[in-house]
């Protein structure tokens, strides 16, 4: 469900407004943003309005779209581990948690949401970063 081209990929970020407005009004991250804090990656757009309740969760009033170049977003998503044990890839729970230690970045499936805030059956994928 995400927007993409040959050479990017788009995605849905929320920012406290002193992160978001500069963020937005510079066409950079700079001021408060740090690289070293944890960021979730979604390229589904309903996907974080749900989450972020609309942008009327504290600290997430400001949904900006990142436009991230495809090498970087499929370098990040070739590093994700499952955020839960799938014995399909991994042997057992044990090199599945090995596998989590030593990464990064976790990817997640939650169920994506309609305008009015309904389920879908499809789900949206997250990745979790830390920088």
């Amino acid at each position: 469900m995400a927007q993409y081209d040959e050479e990017s990929v788009i995605v849905s970020q929320a920012y406290r407004p002193s992160i978001g407005l500069f963020a937005a009004r510079e066409q950079y991250f700079g001021g408060e943003f740090r690289l070293n804090r944890m960021s979730w990656i979604k390229p589904n757009f309903l996907w974080m309005m749900y989450r972020c309740a609309w942008g009327t969760s504290v600290g997430q009033e400001v949904i900006l779209a990142v436009r991230l170049k495809r090498p970087f977003f499929e370098n990040v998503l070739a590093q994700a581990i499952p955020s839960s044990y799938d014995p399909d890839e991994y042997s057992n729970q044990a090199a599945w948690k090995k596998a989590v230690n030593a990464s990064k970045v976790r990817l997640q499936w939650d169920p994506d949401h309609n305008p009015a805030g309904g389920a879908f059956k499809r789900r949206a994928i997250l990745i979790r970063a830390s920088w």
